[in-house]
């Protein structure tokens, strides 16, 4: 049970921003896992932003080795993980000065001044002990902890070496984060139990290293007083914690169970797609078959297999590797067989940042193939999405008979929030059907159309179904490969009307405020929590702006055309250096003004809410100069 509070003050305040930041060894992403997976039991919303290096084991004490974890957990419903930060704990310099500039003015820096010597110093390049700077004192409530002294302290009974007895303080740093925040300990305790259940005294130290950070908290007098967030009103249901790839992973499940067919999944591992395959192993009582391919061609390659055969057949990866996978994609476009191709965008190009979040894949996505290849595009705009786009991809897939491509992003791949847990029953099925045995004298058509201009599904082996599919191009209904040129005109337009069609059946674009004035912000993928809140607050201001997030990126939803011609001004918002914008001033001749980042970082809704204001300053003050001109005119 967590320990009472004392008799300190106990502040309620509505949400906390905090970040844990320390060397890539020092368990910062379990720290902020665990902190995360509270707050979620305790009714908080929660939103969640994982940073960590691409090294597997980075320079020990430098700055590209600082690994950070960043929560906020609120009473009122979140987009965000937060911009600025309420309290920052920090394990050394290196993430001290990576991340200091992040903390607001007044708010809570807890460093583990063990961490700080001359070693240290020379490894983050600095000069001296940042602690010791007197704007710090100035600007920041510090809290200096020997955090590996009294962790060494707290483990002494258990007899472990001072290697495994270090490992612990980040324990210790989570007790104290849990006593200043109104934390339970009790989940905690159970997952160091579960955990360690194989090393009892493994388990007891870090429990006591636990203890004694929320002792710490209870007794110093450097902390004046807590802080209470209470829990959120959420819709009612059943919640849990959930990441983007996992929730990629079970939409998959669910996607093939409500469509009757056994999940395959050939991949590759990178990052940051590889935890799709991680969980996705756990699944096999479920149908679930995954294949780690000797490289991403044999990845693709296994999926188009998989779908000839007759499986819900997917495979993943990131920018790099869907570069290889580009002609086994194509080959499944012209075969027209239904597959998911999930990219996790991270930085680039080449190797970039891998561990870093963008989204400078759409137009790789779009035109990355070569000759005339459209695919559907689809993105997810959260971690819990991911569920509910998996299953739509796959829907899209089998009523086309299409491969569908997902572009979800590092951050939401990594990041986590609450999940309502949906019934299977309020998953509407995915009808597949495939053709039975035909009459030998009536030749089978395996390129036949249907209202969707989908061909039909044929399971190699079933008497009668006998056809031919290849990369060559086809001739229309019989699948016989022709070079006729009129044919492979109509083939060609043929497949880019089947996916255009799909405008038909998916949503209208909607948008969050009115559906004309003078700014719209346009955004998709992870770019949703911070364009949404953005919004919010300039609509809060008195500005007339409304905000439109596309999940459909090909076919766009039918009146998205009809909707950018209702604003006076149009902002799009991505990480890259304009890819969407381009695409929407290509096809619907509206000019749009773009807010680009490509720093590996999300946007924050400060910056966001500056460009929102800027532009709708903008719009005001042109109409005043129109307005003044029309009076000048009609005095004339």
């Amino acid at each position: 049970m967590a320990p009472p509070k004392t008799s300190k003050d106990v502040q309620s305040v509505s949400g906390i921003t905090v970040r844990l930041a320390g060397d890539s060894g020092d368990g910062m992403q379990l720290l902020g896992t665990q902190l995360t997976n509270t707050s979620a039991l305790a009714g908080n919303d929660v939103a969640t932003f994982p940073d960590f290096p691409a090294e597997i084991r980075a320079p020990r004490g430098t700055r590209a080795g600082v690994s950070g974890f960043q929560v906020q957990f609120a009473s009122e419903e979140i987009f965000t993980p937060g911009d600025t930060l309420d309290a920052l704990v920090v394990m050394n310099p290196a993430a001290m000065v990576t991340n200091l500039d992040d903390l607001r003015h007044g708010g809570i820096l807890i460093a583990n001044e063990d961490g700080f010597n001359e070693k240290e110093f020379k490894l983050a390049k600095v000069d001296s002990n940042p602690l010791d700077a007197n704007v710090l004192e100035e600007t920041y409530r510090i809290i200096k902890v020997p955090m590996t002294k009294l962790t060494r302290e707290a483990v002494s009974e258990f007899g472990l070496g001072t290697k495994i007895a270090d490992r612990c303080k980040n324990f210790f740093a989570m007790g104290l984060v849990y006593w200043l925040f109104g934390r339970s300990l009790d989940p905690t305790l159970r997952f160091i139990q579960a955990k360690f259940s194989k090393k009892p005294e493994i388990a007891a130290a870090n429990e006591a290293a636990l203890r004694a950070g929320w002792a710490f908290g209870e007794t110093t007098e450097a902390f004046g007083e807590s802080y209470q967030v209470e829990a959120a009103q959420l819709k009612p249901g059943i919640y849990r914690n959930i990441m983007g790839n996992q929730a990629l992973a079970w939409g998959l499940i669910a996607a093939s169970k409500v469509s009757s067919k056994d999940l395959f999944y050939g991949t590759y591992p990178i990052t940051p797609a590889s935890d799709i395959l991680h969980e996705l192993t756990k699944y096999k009582n479920f149908g679930v078959r995954t294949f780690q391919a000797e490289d991403e061609i044999a990845a693709v390659c296994s999926a188009i297999g998989a779908a000839f055969g007759g499986s819900m057949a997917v495979t993943a990866s990131s920018g790099p590797g869907i570069a290889l996978k580009a002609e086994g994609m194509g080959l499944g476009m012209i075969l027209e067989l239904p597959m998911i191709i999930i990219n996790v965008q991270r930085g680039g190009p080449s190797t970039g940042l891998p561990t870093k979040t963008e989204q400078s894949d759409l137009l790789q996505g779009m035109y990355g193939r070569n000759g005339e290849a459209p695919l559907p595009i689809l993105a997810p705009q959260s971690p819990a999405d991911c569920f509910d786009i998996a299953v739509e991809a796959w829907r899209i897939a089998v009523e086309c008979m299409v491969p569908v491509m997902i572009l979800s992003d590092g951050y939401i791949a990594n990041g986590s929030e609450p999940w309502k847990i949906p019934t299977m029953s309020g998953i509407s099925p995915i009808t597949v059907s495939h053709p039975e045995g035909t009459d030998e004298n009536e030749p089978f058509m395996p390129y036949a159309r249907d209202e969707h201009l989908a061909r039909p599904w044929a399971i190699p082996g079933t008497p009668g179904l006998m056809h031919r599919v290849g990369g060559l191009e086809k001739e229309d209904g019989s699948g016989n490969v022709s070079y006729d040129p009129a044919n492979h005109q109509h083939m060609t337009e043929m497949r880019a009307t089947k996916v255009a069609k799909i405008a038909e059946r998916i949503p209208k674009q909607d948008v969050s405020g009115p559906s004309s004035g003078d700014v719209l912000v346009v955004s998709w993928g992870g770019t949703y929590g911070s364009c949404h809140t953005a919004v919010s607050r300039c609509q809060t201001d008195g500005h007339r702006v409304s905000h439109a997030h596309l999940r459909y990126l090909n076919p766009m939803p039918s009146n998205i055309g009809e909707l950018l011609r209702s604003f006076k001004k149009v902002i799009v918002a991505e990480l890259n250096s304009g890819q969407l914008r381009l695409l929407l001033r290509a096809e619907h001749l509206v000019d749009c003004v773009g807010v680009n980042k490509v720093q590996g970082k999300p946007f924050t809704v400060t910056e966001l809410v500056a460009a929102i204001e800027h532009e709708s300053n903008s719009v005001k003050d042109d109409s005043i100069q129109s307005e003044t001109g029309d009076s000048r005119r009609k005095a004339c």
